[in-house]
């Protein structure tokens, strides 16, 4: 019984996170109330496989620690453009794409991860989140399109959200702290039904059980942008996972090897391909449970694998998924302004230890998000360059992102003579240092 008390509480941390991703994505792109309901439902249901596919560790993929998966928030905005550009179709054709490049180059990710360095992930995870931002804003008028755009209602709703979290997250501490965005939504919900603008048709409408359907949202289509844009995305996202295996390996005293790691990046990989055939997203690793494990002290894969079944068993209840769907958008808003919020936040923490190293660094954050920024708002900027160079330059997230990867190269690790003349001094200074040495020894 306690261990099945433990899964739910990691469930409860998680399931915000779980759920806001496909309502994000699926409310931009125009989805109905029916196929938002699928789209949850099989979120749900893929955040339990795979979390199962990490922790049951073999020789093939699996770190074997207690990690739960969830879709990452680094993908939205990726998958709202590619959406936007491309359609539904081109979102799992890149998601199915990414997954297989990543099971394909997880043995030597270890050795790429030399590219992905603070200075280069925290510039991309910024881009991403700053990027967000209009898309909250949008959400928290009502909606883009929207009839009662910018009403007081709306306003109302996503402020009245917004505080509710604000005042959580400062006065409360723990696990309540944790699921601050998702008791925010409950209540900003509450007071939507006291205004009387819930609607509940979708739960009526939603059967008690469903069976899993590859395809249901559309045959994947393949296009070389989307898949580039996917694959950087999933190539950040493993960098992060990286630090929560070594932060779970440290937990739980397990000394991980680079093979390890390969397995870990193989389920990554071929979670987001499975996830792709059904229509759901990528997942990594939630950080949030991995500050749960820490907190409780319980670091047994038992307790992960409950909380896996859990998820995997709501996924064919579409009635719960479609609970999810009742949350007005302008509630929905007003959480996601606290959540990509923190992506910049965690974007800007992860720069702030590298920034002040060198002025090369900063140039890189200044070039990388500028440009990354100004093409977003600007779209427009490259439109007569040819349209295969236009596949690098028509997007801020990918723009940015190898702006970074590229300034990084050039400026970190190319040789120049700086870097020799440290070399050389910092040589000198040991051998000096060893003559010392030996003269006292002498």
């Amino acid at each position: 019984m306690k261990n099945v008390v433990l899964g739910i509480q990691h469930l409860l941390a998680m399931y915000a996170g779980a759920i806001l991703v496909p309502l994000i994505v699926g409310q931009s792109i125009g989805l109905t109330s029916t196929q938002l309901t699928y789209l949850v439902s099989i979120d749900i249901l893929m955040c339990g496989v795979a979390t199962i596919l990490q922790i049951m560790s073999n020789r093939f993929f699996g770190i074997g620690l207690p990690v739960v998966l969830g879709c990452t928030f680094t993908a939205v905005g990726p998958m709202i453009s590619i959406g936007d550009q491309y359609g539904i179709s081109a979102i799992y054709g890149s998601v199915i794409a990414s997954g297989l490049i990543i099971v394909v180059i997880s043995v030597f990710f270890g050795k790429l991860i030399k590219f992905f360095p603070p200075i280069v992930t925290g510039s991309v995870v910024t881009i991403i989140g700053i990027t967000l931002i209009p898309v909250a804003l949008n959400n928290m008028a009502g909606g883009q399109g929207a009839a009662d755009f910018g009403s007081n209602v709306n306003v109302l709703l996503s402020f009245g959200t917004l505080l509710f979290i604000i005042l959580l997250y400062r006065f409360s501490e723990g696990f309540l702290r944790s699921i601050s965005i998702l008791l925010g939504i409950v209540v900003g919900t509450v007071a939507a039904m006291m205004l009387g603008v819930v609607d509940f048709s979708a739960v009526k409408e939603a059967d008690a059980l469903q069976i899993v359907t590859p395809f249901y949202l559309g045959t994947p289509t393949f296009h070389f942008y989307p898949i580039l844009m996917m694959t950087l995305v999933a190539m950040v996202s493993l960098v992060e996972s990286t630090g929560v295996y070594f932060a779970l390996g440290d937990i739980c005293e397990k000394d991980l090897k680079e093979k390890d790691l390969a397995k870990g990046y193989r389920a990554e990989g071929l979670a987001s391909f499975i996830g792709g055939i059904f229509n759901a997203f990528p997942y990594t690793t939630f950080s949030q449970n991995v500050g749960l494990t820490q907190m409780s002290g319980v670091k047994s894969r038992k307790v992960i694998m409950i909380t896996a079944i859990m998820l995997v068993s709501l996924g064919f209840m579409p009635k719960i998924a479609a609970m999810a769907t009742v949350i007005p958008t302008s509630v929905l808003g007003g959480a996601m302004v606290a959540m990509f919020g923190m992506v910049v936040s965690q974007g800007i923490k992860m720069l702030s230890k590298v920034i002040g190293d060198s002025q090369e660094n900063a140039m890189i954050v200044a070039c990388s998000i500028g440009l990354g920024l100004g093409v977003s708002v600007v779209p427009d900027i490259f439109a007569h360059l040819p349209a295969n160079f236009q596949i690098l330059t028509s997007n801020g997230i990918v723009a940015g992102s190898l702006t970074a990867i590229t300034l990084n190269i050039v400026f970190n690790m190319l040789p120049s003579k700086k870097r020799k003349k440290a070399s050389i001094q910092t040589s000198e200074q040991k051998t000096e240092k060893a003559v010392h040495l030996t003269e006292q020894e002498a």
